[in-house]
């Protein structure tokens, strides 16, 4: 992707009723349209770099546009490596939109979705993960996904996918060596160096590919889908955790026709917990539709709160909700546990299960424990400094990188000729480079950075 200079400009700041608001210029014409449109309140010129100013914007004419502060941040110490201007004016659509237009008018370019983090990236200034790690800590739902981020942010991912390509490439090198060199055979030290270095790259690979599920988990949410025969208390359960009267919740049996998706942290673990019609046999179209909807939720979840009435008989529509979630992680919720509770049959007294009272908020915490504890088993979450694999595009590169250098060791072991051993290692390489960018196409740059919003 070719690396333009002409000047961007775009809010970075959303457009809405605010006490302040952000415009950012970044390219070649950043200061010129600075010195245009900015009149300062004292006779300080030139403007420094890095430093507020206080003064108006006037347009062509000379009428006031806003009351603003202003700073220039001359490349390459700014954030996409060139000049950098922003304007701190009032927020607020009207103001906000004036500022803009008249940049506008006067040359500069609005920016495209990300453009701003895009330009720091073919600076140089990041490489893509951290790019990438960007939007995920913008769009982070708690402090823990918020730590995954800022570390990535950091360069700590990054930091080991260079290592493992520094290595590889001077094995690569050797390897070349011997293609140029045909008449001198690989000797036994040569042969252990790859053996052993191929090996450690491998280990490091299989670390973080175990890690992704906790780093996927933390940045995506884990999927908590509440499952159930009709009238067994789901909707009140979602209430109950959410604090909140979110679901309707009535005595009439089906109530909940469709998906109901609300987003909750507890112990630090971003939840999006999923209410769910009713699983029995359906009644009418809707309700068939809300059933299906429901199977097809339960496929995805991370775990489904498979919830009984635990005051009446288990029925034939409990046990058809416990095999729409087969193969599932289930915690088995007996709901009105004020009540006298009845012993469970068989499968579902095979369960792990808590007993709640939805209405009375009975049990709750301990339910809360219960879902902190299983996704975390029990001990500390990963911090700021550990590196986690979070992201499925990065996933799916290190599994084509193992495989590659699989091939390598297996080619190494049957003494197959340096030319098989060269290619293995090259597209081992390869996929590594697409994680930080080195070997990404234009295809997967515009697919990361179309994620952006206009001025970030």
């Amino acid at each position: 992707m070719a690396i333009t200079t002409d000047t961007i400009v775009a809010p970075a700041t959303p457009i809405g009723d605010g006490g302040v608001g952000i415009i950012r210029l970044s390219g070649e014409d950043a200061q010129n349209l600075l010195e245009k449109v900015f009149h300062p309140a004292s006779a300080e010129h030139p403007l420094d770099t890095h430093r507020l100013y206080y003064g108006k914007i006037l347009n062509s004419f000379g009428e006031h546009l806003d009351e603003v502060l202003a700073v220039l941040m001359r490349g390459p110490r700014s954030y996409t490596r060139e000049d950098v201007v922003e304007f701190h004016c009032h927020g607020g659509r009207v103001v906000m939109g004036r500022v803009l237009d008249h940049l506008l008018d006067l040359g500069a370019r609005l920016a495209y979705p990300g453009e701003f983090t895009l330009r720091a990236f073919l600076n140089g200034r990041i490489d893509l993960a951290q790019a990438e790690a960007v939007i995920d800590l913008i769009h982070s739902r708690s402090q823990a996904a918020g730590n995954v981020a800022l570390g990535q942010l950091e360069g700590r991912l990054s930091g080991e996918i260079y290592r493992f390509r520094e290595v590889l490439a001077e094995l690569l090198a050797l390897v070349e060596a011997h293609i140029d060199f045909p008449e001198e055979e690989i000797d036994g030290e040569d042969h252990e160096r790859l053996r052993l270095d191929v090996g450690e790259v491998l280990a490091g690979i299989e670390r973080l590919l175990a890690s992704f599920e906790t780093g996927r988990l933390l940045r995506e949410g884990l999927s908590v889908l509440i499952l159930g025969q009709p009238n067994v208390g789901k909707s009140s359960l979602l209430n109950a955790l959410l604090g909140e009267a979110r679901a309707i919740v009535t005595e009439e049996a089906g109530t909940t026709r469709d998906i109901l998706e609300e987003n909750l942290v507890l112990g630090g673990i971003p939840l999006r917990l999923v209410d769910t019609a009713g699983i029995r046999v359906a009644e009418n179209a809707v309700e068939k539709e809300g059933v299906r909807r429901a199977r097809a939720k339960a496929a995805a979840a991370d775990l489904v709160l498979l919830v009984v009435d635990g005051a009446r008989p288990l029925s034939d529509g409990d046990l058809l909700a416990l095999e729409a979630c087969e193969d599932k992680n289930i915690l088995l919720v007996i709901n009105k546990c004020d009540l006298d509770t009845l012993p469970l049959p068989s499968p579902f007294a095979e369960l792990q299960q808590i007993r709640i009272s939805a209405q009375k908020g009975i049990g709750l915490d301990d339910l809360k424990d219960a879902l902190v504890n299983l996704f975390s088993a029990g001990g500390e979450l990963e911090s700021r400094e550990s590196v986690l694999l979070s992201d499925r595009r990065h996933r799916e590169a290190l599994l084509r990188s193992r495989t590659a250098l699989k091939g390598f060791c297996g080619a190494l072991e049957e003494d197959r000729s340096f030319e098989f051993l060269a290619f293995e290692l090259r597209e081992a390489l390869d996929a590594l480079g697409e994680i930080t960018g080195e070997t990404a196409p234009d295809e997967i740059l515009n697919r990361i950075f179309s994620r952006f919003c206009i001025g970030k």
